[in-house]
């Protein structure tokens, strides 16, 4: 009993991270280790001896050790090798998702992202890109990045099925100019319904499907709303068909990717932004994201908010190229006498 214990604390902390097949077997080998240790300790204190001392007649004192056990553990460790095929089965079962599993859905040779890259390749940039900044923030304040990086790829899965509809897959034809402003926002909605089908269909774990069903939240697709108010302004307006559906994120990697999402869209309208302007931008978002409720159901802290913020703004200036801005120096106000 003493000896499985022993073993299978040791499978536990060294199974907490591991992402690639070699980390697997470092676990079991650990395992192998904590096996012979513990049982060469009990031994030890049980018999007090290691080899067999037998009296001068020939009688046998103490056995010693008894190595033919060693047989029975080496078998253990080779019986924990077999646990390596059942984490997807014991996934299902339980609702988990290891980061074997996560790295898996990562590739992007995956059926439903390389379906994505061929009939929308601008939502996949967009998303590989939103993947980056999410997978930083996440590594900053300490939450689950490679969780939030798979949960980005997945996020915009809907839009493969009327891709024009969005901007970063149109050239020159925008098919929204034939639809009224509800039907246009009933439209970029509907991405997110759509992409929660496709990753149902595609037996996505359900975590994933959460990044796709909150990363808008409950906010309005603002730009058909508004257009529609200004052109109707002595009209009520239904904000219902201008909202999505939700739910709001629930924890940090949810919040992380609508705040991610957010930024990598906006930052795309800035023509030639400057440091300052990229700034504001972030700043803008986070607090209309805050000011709307849209944070208040996850458990993400002021302190790791602006963590957050500050990393999007950094990835956000390194990939607009944006140069240091130096301050203005004043002109001596005596003429220039002193220069």
């Amino acid at each position: 009993m003493i000896i499985q214990i022993i073993a299978g604390m040791v499978a536990v902390m060294s199974n907490r991270k591991i992402r690639y097949m070699t980390d697997f077997f470092i676990s079991v080998f650990y395992i192998g280790i904590a096996y012979m240790l513990s049982f060469l300790c009990t031994e030890l204190m049980h018999k007090g001896v290691i080899y067999p001392v037998i009296a001068d007649d020939g009688r046998l004192i103490e056995q010693g050790l008894q190595v033919g056990n060693l047989g029975w553990l080496g078998l253990n460790i080779l019986l924990t090798l077999l646990s390596y095929p059942f984490i997807p089965l014991l996934e299902k079962a339980f609702g988990l998702i290891s980061e074997i599993t996560l790295i898996e859905l990562s590739d992007l040779n995956k059926p439903l992202l390389r379906e994505l890259s061929f009939k929308a390749p601008g939502t996949m940039q967009h998303s590989l890109q939103v993947s980056n900044l999410a997978e930083a923030a996440a590594s900053e304040i300490g939450a689950n990045s490679l969780l939030v990086k798979v949960g980005a790829l997945y996020h915009d899965i809907g839009k493969m099925l009327n891709p024009q509809f969005f901007i970063e897959n149109q050239n020159q034809n925008n098919p929204h100019l034939e639809l009224s402003y509800q039907e246009s926002a009933k439209m970029i909605i509907s991405h997110v319904s759509e992409g929660v089908k496709l990753a149902k269909k595609y037996g996505l774990p359900s975590i994933i499907i959460d990044f796709i069903s909150t990363h808008h939240g409950t906010t309005r697709v603002e730009y058909f709303y508004r257009m529609h108010k200004n052109e109707n302004p002595d009209k009520p307006i239904n904000e219902a068909e201008f909202t999505y559906p939700g739910p709001r994120p629930r924890n940090r990697e949810e919040v992380i990717l609508m705040l991610a999402d957010s930024a990598e869209a906006a930052s795309k309208s800035l023509k030639n932004p400057t440091g300052r302007d990229i700034d504001n931008l972030v700043d803008n978002i986070f607090t209309f994201k805050t000011s709307h409720g849209q944070l208040q159901d996850s458990n993400l802290t002021f302190a790791e908010l602006d963590t957050i913020k500050a990393v999007f703004k950094k990835l956000l200036r390194s990939i607009y190229h944006v140069r240091l801005e130096y301050p203005v120096e004043k002109m001596p106000q005596n003429g220039g006498e002193n220069l």
